[in-house]
């Protein structure tokens, strides 16, 4: 092996999406970094996920064809191709090595044979799909959801074993453009751990759609046949299909990666544990192996797996690795889901709230008046108070251009503003975001 003292660094990053921004900065404050990458550099999002999937998702709003969505969604990605970023990585300074990278000892990170040295480490590995235990499913046609969207094919009947997020996301995708969609779901909703009243209304969108949702039903076995494949659930009843598409759910990525030499802990549900400034908790054993100087964000923390969670996480890493200590707060990460309308919600969410005492007042768009002028006869807004301290903690939506106007939300649960200050902001006519006023006053009202 070549000797580590020959490629050392003053920063090791392993992973390229919210790596790559964190390896750029550090570069650019005038520290040596080298970023490993097995995959695309730029991560999931650009290429397998985020951008993907918005991009089939405005298509379909827009009315295209299958075929103008998947070229426009390809130039989107650009075709799969990581060089131009990989060159915004040479020109900030960072050095791109290809391969897997996993710790070989202290100090010490090897890929592909080769060891490169390091003083700070920098876990950004991301996560990956989960492939639910499903009797035969290995047997019969699948796609991830990084699959169905980078491929072109239009499949005639798809069924969509998820209800969250990327589930929702990808039925209407592929519904609107004309494909016999089944949604399966365990749990009797969509989006269970959100506010009912969002699966509820994202459910009559879907079913609006096209789709076909069981809901409160498991998927048991699956099996090829003479036409394709039938998918056998948990009530008695099956669907034949021509593929499944499995979106339940991601993991983060962290086999393989070495990081018990460094004394640290890697759970493959919940990833890596860190600390408020994002650094990795290591064991009393880990203090001593070196695993003090090690840092994680993004999916692979396991604390939301957002791509802006994972950018907040980025500027974070970054303040404390230049000695600039930062304390990351999650109190109000957005959740969206980017049907047509919207889900968003931040904060806490009365499913699974614990502590202190919600009040909760909503209010109907359909009252808006700007919903009278889009036609639209959907979506809420709900808004959740701590009772003793009169501030927001939590709100939830569904509604067009809900990621947009609930950004005011998302700010006062930050910064905590009181309910008596939010009753004064003044809304544009006609906006959805003037169904806030309503709920805010009644909830000023009642403290």
């Amino acid at each position: 092996m070549t000797d580590a003292q020959d490629k050392r660094y003053d920063v090791l990053v392993l992973g390229g999406g919210a790596g790559k921004n964190i390896a750029a900065d550090l570069a650019r404050a005038g520290r040596s970094v080298a970023l490993v990458e097995k995959r695309l550099v730029g991560g999931e999002c650009p290429y397998f996920a985020c951008m993907p999937s918005k991009s089939l998702l405005h298509s379909a709003r827009q009315g295209e064809t299958w075929e103008h969505a998947v070229a426009r969604r390809d130039e989107v990605t650009r075709h799969l191709d990581d060089a131009p970023t990989a060159a915004e990585m040479a020109e900030a300074g960072v050095t791109v090595v290809r391969g897997h990278g996993r710790v070989a000892r202290p100090g010490v990170v090897e890929v592909d044979g080769v060891e490169y040295g390091y003083t700070d480490l920098v876990i950004a590995t991301g996560s990956e799909p989960v492939v639910p235990g499903v009797e035969g499913i290995g047997d019969v046609p699948t796609w991830t959801s990084d699959e169905a969207l980078t491929r072109p094919e239009l499949p005639r009947r798809l069924i969509v074993l998820g209800g969250g997020p990327v589930g929702c996301e990808l039925s209407q995708i592929y519904a609107a453009f004309g494909t016999q969609v089944t949604l399966v779901e365990a749990a009797d909703r969509l989006l269970a751990s959100e506010a009912p009243f969002i699966g509820d209304v994202l459910g009559d969108v879907l079913r609006r759609t096209g789709a076909d949702l069981r809901l409160g039903v498991g998927a048991t076995s699956a099996e090829r046949t003479e036409t394709g494949l039938r998918l056998r659930l948990s009530d008695g009843n099956h669907i034949d299909a021509d593929r499944i598409l499995i979106a339940a759910g991601r993991r983060p990525r962290v086999a393989d990666l070495g990081l018990e030499r460094l004394g640290i802990e890697a759970d493959s549900e919940k990833g890596i544990a860190v600390d408020v400034t994002c650094k990795a908790a290591v064991t009393d054993s880990g203090v001593d192996a070196g695993g003090t100087n090690v840092w994680a964000a993004g999916d692979v923390t396991g604390v939301a797996p957002y791509t802006h969670a994972a950018n907040y996480q980025w500027r974070v890493v970054v303040s404390n690795v230049l000695g600039k200590r930062r304390e990351a707060d999650y109190r109000a990460v957005p959740r969206a889901v980017y049907t047509t309308p919207t889900a968003y919600a931040v904060g806490v969410s009365p499913v699974s709230a614990t502590g202190p005492e919600l009040m909760a007042a909503g209010y109907d768009l359909v009252n808006t008046p700007r919903a009278t002028v889009e036609n639209d006869d959907r979506g809420r807004v709900e808004l959740y108070a701590d009772r003793a301290r009169g501030v927001l903690v939590g709100a939830a939506a569904v509604g067009l251009y809900a990621e947009e106007w609930m950004s005011e939300i998302t700010l006062a649960i930050r910064a905590e503003t009181p309910l008596s200050i939010l009753t004064e902001v003044i809304h544009a006519f006609p906006t959805y975001g003037e169904a806030i006023e309503p709920a805010l006053r009644e909830l000023a009202e009642r403290l």
